[in-house]
């Protein structure tokens, strides 16, 4: 343990960087508490995203490299805002015209529309846990309106009122004008509505921790800003969260960067250290947008998992967190046949090069071994020419190439292909544009065709390309016509034969002509797959025309 606790320090990996950074925290020795408390938050004013994926993901990663560099224990608590109020009723829900009247109250008092919780936020919560428990992630779920209620935060609302000027000071610098003349950093619940209320405060009593203001109508209250009588402002609720419970590590999105300094300073007032920060740069959508729950662009969750594998979306999630990246559908295969080329490279790597590996990050030490035998991008262009319609219907493709392969002992495989069939239908079908061949692609494409066809040919075809190249070599004795490797030389040595400068040109042309792409798999591979004579049939479709 010792010897990895020395590599994970000089460890380049991004999770390891961070952790470094908070481990630094207690170099003196672990804290008071007894742990360290990474945190993530969660608005549970809708349903669980593909963001609140990313942070708790991220923050796993982080969490695990903490635990790779320190005895420390650790814990993770997922926080949701449920006392915020209602600020309008959500389009996706049944009954919405029933929540109009409880515009406003906490997320936790108004009716769950669902009809199966005892409240709206109860709801969202619930499926937030159940979000998170699918994923399998390690973590305390807390609820902001147990923890204002039951007293677990009066220390700190008192500690803001009591330093409620300092505080006031350090958000009216970010507010506008107009906004500063009504700002307060509570938000009372008013004693007979039930309702959140955004009202200035006519008098705060630091010295018996009350409120006073005037509601909507004039009626004027005073309240203890203890025992849930009054909330936060969200960005005071940032750090005063922070101070009372000893947060260490939060990270959030880059449109959260420019609080930063008002979270940290907050928290300071309040008597807590700030945490360390992750900033995370924000995903995009096919047309370089800001992905949003609200406008529903880019890819959801649950459009993920309907095409690929969580783990897929954990390697994703990995990925340069710090450089903003599209997010649309098209990532995906990429996504999947990278994972699991980590992870088979992962068998054979020492020890420095796990810690650096991404599957060491989304896993810990219980790397799994890949099964995938054929990539995903292969399966896709399978489902393409075969015209599949069920995973059944790609097996068997996938026993001609790998007969030792079965869904029940390549599990993942099996998934993949059921989830290739699906993405074609919906993605690569409605793009797909074929074209004819030029005459110099006619003519390779013949003859490729031909060298398929005949062993002999095919022999002919690479001692062409060997002796024009003048490399000395013996004319070929073997070729193996099932063998991806021995299949792709000879589809090489054709394009060299018909002059293709630069090659690429050559195997554009086959994705083009044959598969209705611009991009295409390693063609030797997918002849073996897909087999050589329906290869040969697929050639002279391709030839007369008939895919168009």
């Amino acid at each position: 343990m010792s010897q990895l606790r020395d590599l994970a320090m000089s460890s380049k990996a991004w999770p390891f960087e961070e952790a470094r950074k908070i481990l630094k925290r207690y170099s003196k020795g672990a804290p008071e508490k007894g742990y360290v408390l990474f945190e993530t938050g969660y608005g549970p004013s809708g349903l669980p995203h593909i963001g609140t994926f990313g942070e708790v993901a991220r923050t796993t990663m982080i969490r695990r490299a903490f635990e790779v560099l320190s005895d420390i224990p650790t814990r993770l608590i997922c926080f949701s805002d449920d006392l915020d109020g209602m600020r309008k009723v959500p389009g996706n829900v049944p009954n919405a015209e029933s929540l109009q009247a409880h515009l406003q109250k906490p997320l936790t008092s108004v009716p769950d529309p669902f009809g199966t919780h005892d409240s709206f936020g109860a709801h969202n919560n619930a499926k937030l846990n159940s979000f998170l428990d699918t994923f399998g992630f390690e973590y305390e779920f807390i609820s902001s309106t147990e923890y204002y209620q039951s007293g677990k935060f009066d220390e700190v609302l008192l500690r803001a009122c009591e330093k409620y000027d300092d505080v006031m000071k350090v958000m009216l610098k970010s507010l506008r004008e107009e906004r500063q003349a009504t700002y307060s950093i509570f938000l009372p619940i008013h004693p007979e509505t039930g309702r959140v209320l955004y009202v200035p405060m006519k008098h705060v009593d630091g010295k018996n921790g009350t409120i006073t203001f005037d509601d909507e109508d004039g009626k004027e209250f005073t309240l203890p800003v203890t025992g849930g009588n009054v909330k936060l402002q969200w960005k005071p609720d940032f750090g005063a969260r922070w101070a009372a419970l000893d947060v260490d590590f939060e990270m959030y999105g880059k449109d959260h960067s420019t609080n930063t300094p008002i979270y940290d300073r907050i928290c300071e007032i309040l008597g807590g250290k700030k945490p360390d920060h992750f900033v995370y740069e924000l995903f995009l959508d096919e047309d370089g947008h800001k992905i949003s729950k609200t406008s529903g662009n880019g890819v959801s969750i649950d459009e993920w998992l309907t095409y690929a594998s969580a783990e897929s979306l954990s390697y994703f999630m990995y990925q340069k967190p710090k450089t903003a990246k599209r997010m649309h559908f098209d990532v995906i295969p990429k996504a999947v046949d990278e994972y699991h080329q980590q992870l088979r490279a992962y068998a054979s790597q020492d020890e420095t090069q796990r810690l650096n590996n991404p599957v060491f990050h989304i896993h810990g030490h219980n790397v799994p071994a890949s099964d995938m035998v054929v990539p995903f991008s292969m399966l896709l262009n399978l489902a393409s020419v075969s015209s599949a319609e069920t995973k059944d219907a790609m097996w068997g493709f996938i026993n001609k190439y790998a007969p030792e392969a079965s869904p029940e002992t390549n599990p993942g495989l099996d998934d993949a292909a059921g989830f290739a069939v699906r993405y074609y239908h919906d993605f690569v079908k409605p793009a797909k544009v074929f074209r004819a061949p030029t005459d110099q692609e006619r003519a390779a494409l013949a003859d490729l065709a031909a060298a398929l066809k005949d062993v002999d040919a095919a022999k002919a075809m690479i001692d062409k390309k060997n002796a024009d190249m003048g490399n000395g070599e013996a004319p070929i004795e073997t070729l193996n016509m099932a063998d991806a490797d021995d299949l792709q030389s000879v589809v090489f040595a054709v394009g060299k034969n018909h002059g293709f400068e630069p090659l690429r040109h050559w195997f554009t042309a086959i994705y083009e002509v044959l598969l209705g792409a611009s991009q295409g798999p390693r063609f030797g591979g997918f002849i073996a797959l897909y087999g050589v004579e329906e290869t040969v049939a697929l050639i002279e479709a391709g030839l007369n025309g008939d895919l168009g």
